[in-house]
């Protein structure tokens, strides 16, 4: 029987941009498959005591800039501290990513997923905007105008809601999550536990 991980995502994270292609390495790795759930992080953090980056303190600006250059340079991924279009909606990439997962699967969801964090991060791209949209998901071999049009169904916006209501359940309070037999794991930098679960199960 396979193993699922279950993976609590919004495409604006650059946490999630960072860590998005070794997690699909070490689901490869483990022949592990991977339940794709785009959330409202807006209604997480309402949930479970959470702020926007620009409502932090100070210091804690501060200290995310500084993680976020440290890990870039360790993984030698390009990133942009200070993007030209961050904070941005993460609703309507996410409703795109739901609707490459009705019409064209995981596989193409999760390819869409990493390139809607590049464009954020490290091409200067507004991933909120509908052009933006339908080019990032041609890029990758999709349909994008198809897919815009699906986002905008009554279907993607109520499977959006069931995966924020779920992240709420497991008491997710921040992206990316993993989880692997109901046990949670918050952030990239926790991939080591993810693979070392899947190993031991």
């Amino acid at each position: 029987m396979a193993k699922i991980v279950e993976y609590f995502i919004a495409p604006q994270s650059p946490w999630a941009y960072m860590g998005h292609e070794r997690f699909m390495a070490i689901l490869k790795r483990h022949h592990a498959q991977v339940a794709l759930k785009p959330t409202d992080m807006v209604k997480v953090f309402a949930a479970s005591g959470g702020v926007p980056v620009a409502q932090r303190p100070a210091q804690r600006q501060a200290y995310r800039l500084a993680e976020l250059e440290r890990w870039s340079k360790f993984l030698q991924m390009p990133l942009n501290l200070h993007p030209a279009f961050f904070p941005v909606a993460g609703d309507p990439g996410s409703k795109l990513i739901i609707a490459a997962l009705h019409q064209n699967g995981v596989d193409s969801a999760m390819a869409l997923l990493g390139a809607l964090g590049r464009a954020c991060w490290a091409e200067e791209k507004n991933i909120a905007d509908a052009d933006t949209l339908i080019a990032v998901a041609n890029a990758v071999g999709l349909n994008g105008q198809e897919l815009l049009n699906h986002a905008a169904s009554q279907a993607v916006a109520d499977e959006l809601q069931r995966n924020t209501d779920d992240a709420i359940a497991a008491q997710v309070f921040g992206v990316p999550w993993y989880r692997v037999e109901g046990e949670g794991y918050w952030g990239q930098d926790r991939l080591d536990f993810v693979e070392r679960m899947l190993q031991n199960n």
